[in-house]
């Protein structure tokens, strides 16, 4: 009898576990995303440097006057220009540079509705650390990171 018992608790776990495997398949970016930190555009160099400062940040991402994302700027590629020799450091430099000349390439994105394992994959293929989460205009509306994905995937695992 008692290992009856047994029986049908594990068939129980396992539709409870089966249960939970369906869950985290159909969680979205859009649950679980964060607030993303963003500048416009035309923000200057100084501007960003400001805001990563201040708000302790690593990274913003630039968007255009209808906040569409075009880039991402990381606080390390702020450094490495500002340490070259051959530039010039001044403040009015700095005021001059808009935000949009800092980013080399387009952020890459995924819409609300994405699943958040094909976000963590795609996040884990390319090396981010985050990726922005944008809505059916195109327009950032959040973003997901490692830290978003830790602490959403353990409550199905377990």
């Amino acid at each position: 009898m008692a290992s009856l018992n047994r029986r049908k608790t594990s068939n129980s776990v396992r539709k409870q576990s089966g249960k939970n495997r369906l869950d985290v398949r159909r969680l979205t970016c859009e649950e679980v995303m964060q607030k993303p930190r963003a500048v416009r555009s035309t923000a200057s160099m100084a501007d960003v440097l400001e805001a990563m400062t201040m708000k302790e940040l690593d990274h913003l991402f630039i968007v255009n006057r209808d906040g569409v994302p075009m880039g991402r700027i990381h606080a390390i590629d702020v450094l490495k220009l500002i340490s070259r020799k051959t530039v010039n450091r001044s403040i009015a430099w700095m005021h001059g540079i808009e935000a949009k000349q800092l980013v080399n390439l387009p952020p890459m994105t995924v819409r609300l509705e994405t699943p958040l394992l094909k976000a963590g994959a795609l996040m884990l293929t390319h090396d981010l650390n985050q990726i922005a989460v944008v809505n059916d205009d195109g327009v950032l509306a959040g973003v997901v990171s490692h830290s978003t994905i830790a602490r959403h995937l353990p409550k199905f695992v377990l």
